[in-house]
């Protein structure tokens, strides 16, 4: 934790809440400037859409990647240009795209037949990037079964789009989220290349490369640094592309926000649960439902801590609702101090990224957590 949100705490501010440090956004904002200077920053806005992140952002120069109509609502009233956002979202409503439009929003993404005929009746003549489904090894938090569509289809798709009266801008993709292996950039780069070439035989020359999200936090092990994925993404793209580099985007969400925020909690209460494992279970009073939902599968592994005496001991997590899978760690190991009790403030770090955003409303009457951006 940073030492501005170590010195908030001290303050003892109500459980369960996420404390976020500005400033630290900022500096990642900064770092990833200077990994890929190339690159437009393109925040996504699904990891934290706090005003006070987006009017950070705003002044910083940033661009914006939404999945909504109402996140591209918030960031205008954080001041961005309506030229500066992305409709990065392949799954649309009608009438959503046709506001977005209406707004100003110059930039759609789709890699359906069906959302590029949506795109081509409520959004005509916008700009539009087809997301192409790339290998996601290496990410904690795997997207691409759901998004994306292979080579081929995407290339028939882009020609329609020009068929369509569309602009055929370019292309996307996106290596998963909490991506450790630089290599999946350079892989990914390798295949979108190949059709950028494709489509250029076939008359279709694209303008823009969407190099999407996945940069990692480091949570419980270390991560490369930023500078590490800069310098192996641009040397991937002028080995595929030459002196001929498309306009590059990238679309950081966890990697903005994720380090700059901490969880604070409260245990509610330890027991030991099963006769046969000596864990004792430590319940807080945010879980799954209030906000911790990457914990699903134990996939995103948060460092805890707590502000109790005694050695260190393996412990099971879990959070304060009468639903049974609303348990974080299980299998992982949950080191905690032997004489944590009810009432002891429990810590989850790096946690400035899709927490809120996840928090439900009022699952078994739980307020979801409160928020300070100081």
């Amino acid at each position: 934790m940073t030492p501005r949100v170590a010195s908030y705490l001290e303050s003892n501010p109500a459980t369960p809440c996420l404390v976020l440090d500005l400033e630290r956004v900022g500096e990642n904002y900064d770092r990833l400037h200077a990994a890929l200077p190339a690159a437009r920053i393109f925040y996504a806005v699904k990891a934290n859409p706090a005003a006070p992140i987006l009017r950070l952002l705003v002044e910083r120069g940033s661009c914006f990647d939404a999945a909504s109509l109402p996140e591209i609502e918030a960031c205008l009233e954080a001041g961005a240009r309506a030229a500066d956002i992305s409709y990065g979202n392949t799954v649309k409503k009608p009438a959503a795209i046709a506001r977005a439009h209406a707004l100003g929003v110059p930039l759609f993404a789709f890699d359906s037949d069906e959302e590029l005929e949506k795109l081509a009746r409520h959004a005509p003549g916008a700009k539009v990037y087809c997301r192409v489904a790339v290998a996601n090894e290496g990410a904690d938090w795997p997207l691409s079964n759901k998004f994306g569509t292979p080579p081929a289809q995407a290339r028939a798709l882009m020609l329609k789009a020009r068929a369509l009266g569309l602009v055929a801008h370019g292309l996307s993709f996106h290596v998963g989220s909490q991506q450790t292996c630089a290599s999946a950039y350079e892989n990914a780069i390798s295949t979108v290349a190949a059709l950028f070439t494709d489509l250029k035989s076939a008359g279709l020359e694209l303008k823009m490369l969407n190099l999407g999200g996945g940069f990692p936090v480091r949570y419980e092990r270390d991560v490369p640094e930023a500078g590490v994925y800069g310098t192996r993404i641009m040397a991937a793209m002028v080995e595929n592309f030459g002196n001929d580099l498309p306009d590059m985007l990238i679309e950081p969400g966890r990697a903005m926000v994720g380090d700059a925020g901490v969880v604070v909690s409260e245990a509610v209460l330890v027991c030991k649960r099963i006769p046969e494992d000596e864990r004792p279970w430590v319940y807080l009073d945010i879980g799954r439902f209030g906000g911790l939902a990457e914990t699903e599968g134990e996939a995103i592994r948060y460092r805890v801590s707590a502000e109790a005496s005694g050695p260190l001991e393996p412990t099971v997590l879990a959070g304060p609702t009468c639903d049974g899978v609303d348990v974080m760690y299980e299998k992982t190991p949950c080191l905690l101090p032997r004489g944590l009790k009810s009432g002891d403030r429990v810590l989850i770090h790096d946690t400035g990224a899709y927490v809120t955003s996840y928090a439900s409303q009022n699952f078994n009457g739980f307020a979801p957590l409160a928020e300070h951006y100081i």
